[in-house]
């Protein structure tokens, strides 16, 4: 085997360094354009939803200009869920959420697998934090769940971020996130007293 890998070795020695640190920057960019990319279609193409957010307990300081988010989704029942096997200590979970008649979009169920849905209702993706250890064998699903989707964080201008997190403990903050079909989302908007605030730029 080593004899099989020594040509290899040559050939890696003779390829000068600064190709090497040049294609090594190439890879960087091309992982930051595809993240961009990525970021900028689900913006894009995703289907709004408003959702309210909650104080966060226990509360969490500002960390440099970012505000720490909670979601009235981020802790719901297991439903039919509870006592099922779990694949795994944090699986994968999707939940499908409707408009209220405020037009904030709440909790309908929580699955194991993508189900369809039926507009306005939405299917948005989330990894169980905390809820998937239960049972004799800590591999099922408790009765309450800690779900994240990727929406927990949100960076805002220097010294706006104090104003934000008073707001959210003080329910006044809600996010207009983007879904896409697949259940990935991102943050879109914030709403301070249902007027937007900020604005998520394509890239």
């Amino acid at each position: 085997m080593i004899e099989a890998l020594a040509p290899l070795a040559v050939f890696w020695r003779r390829i000068p360094k600064a190709v090497l640190f040049g294609a090594a920057i190439l890879i960087q960019c091309a992982l930051l354009i595809v993240m961009v990319v990525d970021r900028m279609q689900i913006l894009r193409d995703g289907t709004e939803v408003t959702l309210q957010t909650r104080p966060v307990d226990p509360r969490d300081l500002l960390r440099g200009d970012y505000v720490v988010l909670g979601y009235d989704i981020s802790q719901l029942p297991a439903g039919a869920l509870a006592n099922q096997p779990a694949a795994a200590r944090n699986p994968i979970v999707f939940v499908k959420l409707a408009p209220n008649a405020d037009g904030l979009y709440e909790a309908v169920s929580v699955h194991t697998e993508a189900v369809a849905v039926t507009p306005p209702e939405v299917l948005i993706r989330g990894r169980v934090n905390y809820g998937a250890s239960c049972g004799s064998g800590r591999r099922a699903f408790c009765d309450k769940l800690a779900i994240s989707y990727n929406l927990e964080t949100y960076f805002v201008p220097e010294g706006e971020g104090r104003k934000l997190e008073q707001a959210r403990n003080q329910k006044k903050l809600r996010v207009v996130a983007a879904v896409l079909p697949s259940g990935r989302a991102a943050i879109k908007r914030l709403l301070l007293d249902g007027e937007p605030v900020y604005d998520e730029p394509w890239f």
